[in-house]
């Protein structure tokens, strides 16, 4: 099994480069999918959330209101350790669940953006940095529907790009289009994926 970690700040087309690597056969295991999935109505992770920060993160039907958390945990460096503190410990256990699922001979790719953050860079046999530049970053979020400080907060809260370089074994440049973030994906294929794998991986 190759394991890939993919990461890259928020904005920077993470996820367009996971569908790229499933394209070719990659399993992908997509944290952030999967921290919803831990604190949806009725896990322990919403009743640890919402004992920690209070019942106002709360939506009306009983779902976890993310605005409202975001609201607290990117104001304030100590309410957002709390909250790591929670969810990244369910995020990794579910995720070593779907690894161990995988095919032993899998390319299994995690999708990680906190991935320097949480100090995961070493448990990869690869590291997938996707770039671009800041100001793309924050045009997106606010296309997504962000206000532009929240946005520019959200990006001061993650690693530098010189930090996520710093563990990266290939960087990604998505500053140039879908055209070229492909060619740069099929360019890691082919040189850093397929020469580990005999060949063999996406054959399906």
């Amino acid at each position: 099994m190759l394991r890939i970690g993919l990461t890259g700040g928020i904005g920077s087309g993470k996820s367009t480069v996971a569908a790229l690597l499933a394209a070719r056969g990659a399993v992908v295991v997509d944290a952030d999918r999967i921290a919803r999935e831990v604190v949806e109505p009725g896990t322990p992770g919403l009743a640890a959330v919402v004992g920690a920060f209070g019942p106002g993160v709360l939506a009306g039907d009983g779902s976890l209101d993310r605005a409202a958390l975001a609201s607290i945990v990117f104001a304030d460096p100590e309410a957002r350790a709390r909250l790591d503190g929670i969810v990244h410990p369910l995020v990794r256990a579910r995720a070593r669940e779907v690894i161990e699922r995988a095919d032993p001979d899998a390319v299994v790719v995690q999708d990680v953006p906190l991935l320097v953050e949480t100090g995961q860079a070493g448990a990869h046999d690869l590291v997938l940095v996707v770039e671009v530049d800041l100001e793309t970053r924050v045009a997106r979020l606010v296309l997504r529907g962000l206000r532009e400080e929240d946005a520019r907060a959200r990006i001061a809260a993650q690693a530098t790009d010189e930090q996520r370089r710093a563990v990266a074994d290939v960087v990604l440049d998505n500053s140039g289009g879908p055209e070229s973030l492909a060619e740069q994906v099929d360019r890691f294929w082919t040189e850093r994926v397929l020469p580990r794998t005999g060949g063999a991986a996406g054959d399906s």
